[in-house]
């Protein structure tokens, strides 16, 4: 087991050196594709302020960490809608099945519609009276088991795809992670409310090119000849872009653990390869109100030292309602400031069985 454990060391630190080498200059912001990659998932993670690497537990795993998959005690589907600026939403659906003995099995969908826009021309400037609409897509397929009562591992594999009117790109990605419970700072000896820490990289894959019938254009090779082949079909090619990279290091402790109160805390260090590197905050406080369910209350700050961010304070609450069978009925919410941009909130549903 222990040189099992030191092979997914070896394999994560890899891919967190490509990733740092994928960073040739600092803050090269506008130079990858898909970033709806980067918009956080579940209200839990944004109302906490995206501190959530080492805490996650539940199916917004998929995106956080992998690993934490391996901590889900009952199936779940999990639903989140974020409304975004100008009309942009991004949504997710997923659903994670346990498996004793093998572990835990999730297949999620994240998208980003950015709705739908009038066509204009340099001859027709107020409009043709056709419409164009951008879509993003991730299918994304997990797998996470725990190999010691100490250790989980996750990985993701995942399709995604951007259509732009009559363009589109796809790309393969892999992502991964490890979550590891200690015994250092727990407040009643328990190993799982101890120091929680959490690592993973997300899309690590190939790099997006655009294509499609509107990179067609006739082409005069030789206009100041005539007899030749005039207005031949000829294809502009587009240069290739990478995913948002992002490596995250994250640290969750609970200081008040009681029967009925949880109070946790947790810090998250971010790389990305499109921007500087920032830090993230975030506090949940939980009580539980027997045979009825559980409250949260959560708040964070996002982008902690990052270079000219809009990001800031965010804040959320959610209420886990107790079922038949010990099930939950999962709500949540999440506000979070995005400076300039307003603020943006975010709604999640979710079901245990």
């Amino acid at each position: 087991m222990n040189n099992k454990l030191w092979i997914l060391f070896v394999i994560i630190g890899v891919m967190s050196f490509k990733s740092l080498e994928a960073q040739n200059k600092p803050y090269r912001v506008g130079t990858t594709a898909a970033n709806f990659l980067e918009m956080g998932i579940g209200s839990a993670a944004n109302a906490m302020g995206e501190a959530y690497v080492a805490t996650t537990r539940d199916l917004s795993s998929i995106y956080w960490n992998a690993a934490g998959l391996a901590y889900m005690n009952q199936n779940e589907i999990q639903v989140s809608y974020q409304p975004w600026i100008a009309d942009i939403d991004v949504a997710f659906i997923g659903g994670g099945v346990v498996l004793p003995r093998i572990g835990t099995l999730a297949l999620s969908v994240t998208s980003m519609n950015y709705g739908r826009t009038g066509v204009t021309t340099l001859e027709m400037q107020e409009g043709t009276g056709e419409t164009y609409q951008a879509v993003e897509y991730a299918a994304c397929f997990s797998y996470s088991r725990k190999l010691a009562q100490w250790f989980a591992f996750g990985a993701s594999g995942k399709y995604i795809a951007s259509n732009i009117w009559h363009m589109k790109a796809t790309a393969a990605a892999v992502d991964l992670g490890v979550l590891v419970n200690t015994h250092f700072l727990s407040p009643n000896g328990e190993r799982e409310n101890g120091m929680c820490i959490g690592m993973s990289i997300s899309n690590y894959g190939t790099r997006m090119r655009y294509d499609g019938m509107d990179l067609l254009r006739p082409i005069d090779i030789l206009p100041e000849y005539n007899g030749n082949y005039k207005d031949v079909e000829g294809q502009f090619r587009l240069q290739q872009w990478e995913l948002p990279l992002v490596l995250r290091l994250g640290v969750a402790i609970f200081p008040l653990v009681t029967s009925v109160q949880r109070l946790t805390v947790a810090v998250d260090a971010l790389h990305p390869n499109n921007n500087s590197e920032s830090i993230n905050l975030g506090i949940e406080y939980a009580y539980l109100i027997p045979g009825v369910g559980r409250i949260m209350l959560r708040t964070g700050y996002r982008g902690l030292y990052m270079d000219k961010t809009e990001y800031g304070l965010t804040a959320g609450a959610g209420f886990h309602f107790t079922r038949l069978g010990n099930n939950l009925l999962k709500v949540d919410y999440a506000y979070k400031d995005v400076g300039i941009l307003g603020y943006s909130s975010t709604f999640t549903l979710g079901f245990t069985f």
